[in-house]
């Protein structure tokens, strides 16, 4: 019986182009790549077929389709898709939510974060008690901006529990129910 685990995603670091020498696009003297493969034009289907076929192969291929959408790379196949069919994925990368990155950063690391993961970041920040100066350091902003992100999300959630209806069980008598010596228990 075999069993898998899940290994944590190894997100890149700010400014870490280490990958790029695990990538299978890098010529080498026993692996000669021609770059030109990876720019293709759009009626050039061969090219597009080898450059993908290649990419299929490579252990970066995440890390390289993320920093081709975090980097704005409108050009050329990155992590084995095409310019158009990374399009979309650039207009959603805004958006994008991704809880490893969340923890990653939490635990202190730096990652590229999105709009929608450095709120998750101050969300989780909050709950786990981490000072202003250490979100400050985490999400590489002044202190100042760390306490104005914590006052903003103390008032968000203040509000939130304002809109909440309250709910209160009714008395058992209020529903027609009479108290008896079963409701109670037993004393022992």
């Amino acid at each position: 019986m075999t069993s898998t685990t899940n290994s944590p995603a190894r997100h890149r670091r700010l400014g870490d182009q280490t990958w790029q020498a695990d990538a299978v696009c890098q010529s080498t003297e026993y692996n000669p790549v021609d770059p030109e493969i990876f720019f293709p034009e759009p009626d050039e289907t061969e090219k597009i077929a080898v450059a993908k076929a290649l990419c299929g192969q490579c252990p970066v291929r995440r890390i390289c389709l993320d920093a081709a959408l975090e980097g704005g790379d409108t050009a050329g196949i990155r992590g084995g898709l095409t310019e158009e069919e990374r399009e979309p994925l650039h207009e959603k990368l805004a958006n994008r939510l991704d809880y490893s990155r969340v923890n990653d950063t939490i635990a202190g690391r730096d990652v590229h974060l999105t709009k929608a993961e450095r709120r998750a970041v101050i969300h989780a920040a909050f709950r786990h008690g981490v000072t202003e100066q250490r979100l400050a350091w985490l999400l590489k902003v002044s202190e100042e901006h760390a306490q104005k992100k914590y006052r903003e999300l103390r008032r968000a959630l203040r509000n939130r529990d304002l809109n909440q209806p309250e709910t209160t069980t009714p008395p058992l008598e209020a529903t027609g129910e009479r108290l008896g010596r079963d409701n109670f228990g037993t004393a022992a």
